[in-house]
């Protein structure tokens, strides 16, 4: 690959979703936009987290969704057809604790054998952070008010209504942590 993760990561992106998707591709650009924001506290990965903001979506183009689970179909997409960064895939596959919706999917171990969780967890946490602090429509918000956002538009029973309540406090530490190590950084 000649051009930069990052040109290659929004192409893909905004191939898969703009014109399918167009109001996620919005939400994926404020994903990035939040990404931006990060880079000197990431120590190098400021690249890696960008693509995987923008890309952490993706599976969600209908063209993708072979197993319904989104963070699954868009790793496979980005490791099968564009043999992408294997960091990258594992952002993808893991973002915002997918884990646990995997798990109420019975699709923990498939998730966990394909695209182990990287150990890096600040990099980890910062995508969180990205996604959960921004709406639908790419804009910043609260993680509250996101939490409650997603929350509403799944019945409570649901995979993702079950997920999120299960979630919501590793979701907010995630984010206080990158919160805290924003704080941390030189002015």
């Amino acid at each position: 690959m000649e051009e930069t993760m990052l040109a290659w990561a929004r192409q893909v992106a905004e191939n898969e979703l703009s014109e399918v998707l167009p109001r996620l591709w919005a939400h994926s650009q404020g994903v990035a936009a939040r990404a931006a924001g990060l880079g000197p506290a990431l120590a190098g990965n400021a690249e890696l987290l960008f693509s995987a903001a923008v890309l952490h979506d993706v599976g969600y183009a209908p063209r993708l969704a072979e197993t319904g689970f989104h963070p699954l179909d868009g790793a496979r997409f980005l490791r099968d057809e564009h043999g992408a960064d294997e960091r990258l895939v594992r952002l993808v596959a893991n973002h915002s604790f997918a884990l646990l919706e995997a798990e109420e999917r019975g699709l923990m171990e498939v998730l966990e054998r394909e695209f182990p969780l990287l150990d890096e967890a600040l990099l980890v946490d910062a995508l969180v952070y990205c996604d959960m602090t921004t709406t639908p429509d790419g804009k910043v918000t609260s993680t509250d008010a996101r939490l409650a956002e997603i929350a509403s538009r799944y019945e409570s029973g649901s995979p993702v209504g079950r997920f999120i309540r299960r979630a919501s406090p590793d979701i907010l530490a995630a984010v206080s942590r990158v919160e805290a190590a924003l704080e941390a950084q030189p002015r």
